[in-house]
């Protein structure tokens, strides 16, 4: 049977993350609480690089909420084209900066309660800015958050929110913050997908998966352990 995953196993793997990446902070490029809520809305599959490179026109054009809510349509899709699903995203940002204004007086809320009312923003985007803007503990499980997580055993589940749960009983709070940075980096960098390099990895000893058998085939198998 696979052993169940522990805190001091948990924090071990933390530890070793932060000796290897440094920093968990957001890949992002932002100035304040808004323009971060923005950016993190725009990544929506798109990385990071890509945001960077359409936000500083988005902002400069539209730097508060108040004028983003404002703007024509057209205008913010000209602008976050290159993120793909332009047309979606151009609404989802406009409706956000909308709710800001008039629900919050233009300044974005502290709670993931609060957050979570404004239109186009789920519990990871939410807690994303709650950790990053805000410095207030919170996890928040994308694509890579889960898989990484799902391959070191700590959680069983594949739903998001009950990844997030089942992270939130595993991990000390002093670590929420830091384990989204850290998993997220090690899913685009080495836990990949299709392609894990296991090899390099510096939780493999921790890990109970192992990298594919063969070139090209591409599912992972779990390792017996006691």
């Amino acid at each position: 049977m696979s052993k169940k995953p522990d805190t001091a196993t948990v924090e071990t793997a933390l530890q070793r993350l932060t000796n290897f990446y440094k920093s968990s902070d957001t890949e992002l490029i932002y100035d304040g609480p808004f323009q971060l809520l923005t950016a993190v809305i725009l990544s929506a599959q798109c990385t990071d690089a890509q945001v960077n490179r359409s936000t500083p026109a988005l902002f400069a054009a539209y730097p508060t909420p108040q004028k983003m809510a404002a703007a024509p349509l057209e205008d913010l899709e000209r602008l976050v084209k290159s993120c793909g699903f332009y047309r979606m995203k151009a609404k989802a940002i406009s409706k956000t900066a909308r709710d800001l204004v008039e629900k919050f007086g233009g300044q974005v809320p502290r709670t993931l309660e609060e957050l979570i009312t404004l239109a186009g923003v789920g519990r990871k985007t939410a807690s994303v800015v709650l950790n990053q803007a805000f410095g207030i503990p919170a996890i928040a499980v994308d694509t890579h958050v889960k898989r990484v997580a799902h391959r070191l055993a700590w959680t069983r589940n594949t739903d998001p929110e009950k990844v997030e749960l089942d992270l939130r009983k595993l991990v000390p709070m002093p670590l929420w913050s830091g384990i989204n940075g850290f998993l997220i980096l090690h899913g685009r960098r080495i836990c990949g997908a299709r392609k894990p390099r296991c090899g390099e990895c510096m939780l493999r000893d921790l890990c109970p998966f192992e990298e594919p058998l063969a070139k090209g085939k591409g599912k992972l198998k779990r390792k017996a352990r006691a």
